[in-house]
């Protein structure tokens, strides 16, 4: 309850400060001379505090050191510079922040406001990395459209924080694709890391980070495996890939992995993904994914299930794509403790529907009760015969389900999503407890009717 309370505290008294500073004639004075004055030589110039009193000034003197902190990093960098005009007490306090967050919305700042030169987000981050003191345990990076030759700098600053026991790290980019440094390697005590628009190739030497618990890339491209080995990361409990190519070089180990998303990651081998990664419970995957289980010749049962698997998302689906559609099946018939299913489909325009009906009236199409399975959403359903097909082999197969939610196509019309329902109140239901949800038009409240809920919206 302590913990719970001081945080509340910071978040109250962060605004106090900036309030203050706000309050007082200097901080307008700052205000009005166009961001801190920062020089074109990416300096900022000395100014003469003056004295500001004010009844609660010595309670903000006062803080504690943690509670300090945590209101510096609360606020925006501009605004935790702007502290300095307080007190003396707090003139270098923003110099040991242990989080230091130089993100897009910072740099379009500047740029907005015309004191973002060729070389001037080089300069003010070279100066704050010079000025501070203590441990960056923080460091939020985003690099705009500049000079490649400035990536030597980036380079310097990855040293810099290699040797500070960073934990979490941002990096971003709007330039060309950046090519991390060893250095970022080797900064082992990260438990966070987010990577956007980068080439990952680790040194021959790395086995791993050991405390990463969080790992985001997206647009990375991780080139050719040289090492062929496993990238070690023991701790690492959510992965995420976006728009990545040669994800096939991307080989780890973690065992403790419980959260897989994979989207636009054409190259991703689903198979080898499965057979590492024993404890996933939530699985996040686009079709291009599925397209996947046709060129690695996946069998209809895996040698050993996903048993740990609880939570399934599928993205983009399309019942005219017979691979998509294998896919989805064989996940299914290979999740025995699955519990939560959710698709969001795309219309494949004049795609033949005929194979994938045929599949789906096949008896043996999914030949497994699908026992723990309690909630399904499909959303954007346009009402087609594989549509319903699927649909009518959940209801069949799941004996435990509870909740079953539709939303329609908003191209689809009123009557048209009557018919759909209709069609679907027919269906048979392994669960005597399943309850139906559909939705029509966002203005309407739901109507019972033969055990199916229709709402507008």
């Amino acid at each position: 309850m302590k913990k719970a309370h001081m945080a509340v505290d910071g978040v109250s008294l962060s605004k106090k400060v900036l309030v203050f500073c706000r309050r007082t004639k200097r901080f307008r004075e700052i205000r009005e001379n166009d961001h801190l004055r920062w020089s074109a030589e990416g300096t900022m110039e000395n100014y003469k505090r003056s004295s500001v009193t004010c009844i609660g000034e010595d309670r903000i003197n006062n803080l504690p050191e943690d509670l300090v902190d945590s209101i510096l990093e609360r606020v925006p960098f501009e605004d935790a510079v702007r502290t300095s005009i307080i007190s003396k007490t707090w003139r270098y306090r923003w110099t040991e922040i242990r989080a230091l967050v130089f993100d897009k919305t910072f740099s379009n700042k500047f740029a907005k406001n015309e004191a973002f030169g060729h070389n001037e987000f080089i300069k003010i981050i070279n100066q704050v990395l010079t000025l501070h003191k203590g441990h960056i345990l923080k460091f939020h990076l985003h690099i705009p459209n500049m000079s490649v030759d400035s990536f030597q700098e980036v380079d310097q600053w990855m040293l810099l924080l290699s040797r500070n026991g960073v934990r979490e790290l941002i990096l971003t980019s709007s330039n060309q694709r950046y090519e991390l440094p060893s250095y970022v390697f080797y900064c082992l005590e990260l438990t966070k890391l987010e990577l956007e628009n980068c080439f990952f190739k680790p040194p021959l030497e790395f086995e791993g980070f050991l405390n990463l618990e969080k790992l985001l890339l997206k647009d990375i491209d991780f080139g050719a495996n040289l090492c062929g080995t496993k990238m070690n990361l023991p701790q690492l409990k959510t992965l995420s890939l976006y728009s990545c190519t040669n994800v096939y070089n991307f080989n780890i180990k973690a065992t403790k992995l419980r959260n897989l998303t994979v989207i636009a990651c054409p190259d991703a081998m689903l198979a080898t993904l499965l057979s590492n990664l024993t404890k996933i419970r939530f699985f996040y995957i686009d079709a291009q994914f599925l397209k996947m289980f046709t060129a690695e010749n996946i069998p209809k049962w895996f040698p050993h299930p996903v048993n740990s698997l609880r939570h399934l998302w599928f993205g983009k689906f399309q019942f005219g794509d017979l691979d998509q559609l294998h896919g989805v099946l064989c996940l299914l018939r290979n999740s025995p403790n699955l519990k939560t299913l959710t698709m969001n489909l795309e219309m494949e325009p004049q795609a033949d529907i005929g194979p994938a009906s045929s599949i789906l009236k096949s008896p043996n199409s999914l030949d497994y009760k699908l026992c723990r399975l309690k909630t399904v959403e499909i959303r954007y359903l346009e009402g087609s015969i594989p549509e319903l097909l699927f649909i009518k082999l959940l209801l069949a197969h799941s004996p435990s389900l509870q909740k079953f939610t539709i939303k329609p196509s908003r191209a689809s019309n009123v009557q048209k999503r009557l018919e759909i329902a209709m069609k679907i109140m027919q269906f048979p239901r392994a669960s005597t407890k399943a309850k139906m949800f559909y939705f029509g038009s966002l203005y309407y409240p739901f109507m019972q009717h033969a055990n199916l809920s229709i709402a507008k919206g």
